[in-house]
């Protein structure tokens, strides 16, 4: 009797589970798998602010028209071909800096125009080129002109320039250099 009791009990024991008491299947993985990723894939079709959350209302084009305009700018203000970069500032308030209404600016920077109105609002301006954060404490006003910036968001471009007037005080603040900015925006 003792060598069946131990055959007894070294066999495994199994245990059998109907259907209903049963655990996940792979087709229920599956399932809640492909659930998951239509709604991740959802998700990210229909709210695609969660990947960029910072849109910029500058299309290339204002940037292509704010480039065209400071090279403009640039060309028609240098008059020594050896010095390229080299501007007259007195030009530069005359055609630019008296010009405070916008249409002005837009007929002299070429801007678009309908009715009378431009379509564009534009700033123009000759900055310091040091480190201060503050953008009125860089700017020359002297030499700037067009719309009121604000900071809304608008197409800029600008190129390092050297500047020569009639006024020592801007002559020095552009030593060694400036930048030439324009900045252009819908109205």
């Amino acid at each position: 009797m003792a060598g069946k009791r131990r055959t007894q009990e070294r066999r495994t024991k199994t245990i059998s589970i109907s259907l209903q008491d049963r655990g996940q299947t792979t087709q229920d993985f599956a399932v809640g798998i492909g659930i998951f990723l239509l709604a991740i894939a959802f998700v990210f079709s229909y709210m695609p602010s969660l990947l960029t959350p910072f849109s910029s209302s500058v299309d290339s084009g204002q940037t292509a028209q704010a480039d065209r305009i400071v090279a403009t700018m640039v060309d028609n203000l240098s008059e020594d071909p050896d010095r390229p970069n080299h501007l007259n500032g007195s030009a530069f308030e005359e055609r630019y800096g008296d010009a405070d209404d916008g249409t002005e600016l837009a007929a002299a920077l070429g801007l678009r125009v309908a009715n009378g109105h431009p379509i564009d609002k534009a700033n123009v301006s000759i900055e310091r080129l040091n480190q201060s954060d503050d953008r009125s404490e860089r700017r020359i006003d002297d030499l700037s002109g067009g719309d009121d910036y604000g900071g809304e968001s608008a197409a800029s471009a600008g190129r390092i320039v050297t500047v020569e007037t009639d006024d020592p005080d801007i002559n020095y603040a552009c030593e060694p250099a400036c930048r030439l900015v324009v900045r252009v925006w819908n109205t």
